[in-house]
């Protein structure tokens, strides 16, 4: 076998292209949720809309929530499902967080949230397990709303 002399311009090319399809492809570290998720308070009190969807469980349909020194204290059924509620099952975001974090710390097989620009979440994603059937949930947060003060 003969060995072969690699120049350095070679390996420079190796390298480069190496470091771009990491780049594009995303191999850097990714900032962990509960990184992002760190820059957010939750407000003592707020209004939010909340469409919460999937799986078999008694909080299902939208409600208009208003919290108020960190309690809800009102909920509004936006649809048929909303109406059926009882509002004591309606959570704050914090709360909704909560799960999310007892999800991570259950090792679930789906624990996902996205957060908006100004931080807060909008979008929690959970499934326990991923062949269970009706074990997941999903909880959209709009129209979020600091109380002034």
């Amino acid at each position: 076998m003969t060995a072969v002399p690699v120049s350095t311009r070679v390996v420079f090319r190796a390298v480069l292209a190496v470091g771009l399809v990491c780049g594009v492809a995303g191999c850097a570290d990714e900032p962990e949720p509960e990184a992002a998720s760190a820059s957010w308070r939750e407000p003592d009190s707020y209004t939010y809309t909340l469409r919460s969807s999937e799986g078999e469980r008694s909080l299902i349909g939208a409600f208009r929530i208003t919290v108020r020194d960190g309690a809800v204290v009102k909920a509004v059924g936006l649809d048929d499902s909303g109406r059926r509620v009882v509002p004591d099952t309606v959570p704050t975001i914090g709360e909704l967080l909560g799960e999310w974090r007892q999800a991570r710390r259950d090792d679930a097989d789906k624990a996902e949230v996205e957060y908006a620009r100004d931080g807060h979440p909008e979008r929690i994603s959970l499934d326990w397990m991923e062949n269970a059937i009706d074990d997941e949930a999903l909880y959209v947060i709009s129209d979020f709303e600091p109380a002034d003060g």
